[in-house]
């Protein structure tokens, strides 16, 4: 079951990356073209070559609705990496306290801990499944590409809801972990029984 809830974790922080690459490029183009626009824009330029100017303008600017794609994007890449992060226990912590306590104390702690992530997974996937479906009803579409909202909030929602089954899982583990004194997983890696 870790294996694949390992591999589940791997796969959407990959296609987040990918996700987030992709934004990245889209945004230096985006940048270097209402760079470019500018320059293009020149008194300079405009004196001396009016035609190419013209056309150049006309040609070259930012992306068009470059921001909604970025944020829609940047939304998916997020709930994309919650999983790899939450199975790998890489969510930052103060660890100042939980040092000094024993060993039991600590596998409570981390059980609570996980049991209110996935909580709180688990409403946000529900709360974002309301929304997706709110977007949809209502046919609310971005400003300037004009799609519709509701893609965005659907793609947030698959991720969200696999954040909210390794949640579940990891929670699952812990709470096995308080209870019987094994650990079963050290920091990503199920351990051999």
């Amino acid at each position: 079951m870790h294996n694949y809830m390992m591999g589940l974790a791997r796969i959407m922080a990959m296609i987040g990356g990918a996700v987030l690459t992709l934004l990245i490029l889209l945004t230096c183009i985006s940048i270097a073209g209402r760079l470019l626009n500018g320059v293009f824009h020149s008194d300079g330029i405009e004196a001396m070559m009016p035609q190419f100017a013209d056309w150049m303008t006309a040609h070259v600017g930012p992306v068009n609705g470059d921001f909604e794609l970025v944020e829609a994007g940047v939304a998916f890449a997020i709930f994309s990496f919650i999983p790899l992060c939450q199975i790998t226990a890489g969510h930052a912590a103060v660890d100042v306290f939980a040092n000094s306590f024993p060993p039991r104390a600590n596998r409570i702690l981390r059980m609570v801990t996980e049991i209110i992530f996935a909580l709180v997974l688990v409403l946000i996937a529900w709360r974002l499944g309301a929304g997706t479906v709110s977007k949809f009803e209502n046919g609310e579409t971005s400003f300037l590409l004009e799609f519709p909202t509701w893609w965005a909030y659907g793609t947030s929602l698959v991720a969200a809801v696999v954040a909210a089954i390794v949640g579940i899982y990891m929670a699952a583990v812990r709470s096995i972990e308080a209870l019987t004194g094994r650990i079963l997983v050290q920091d990503g890696v199920e351990t051999q029984s």
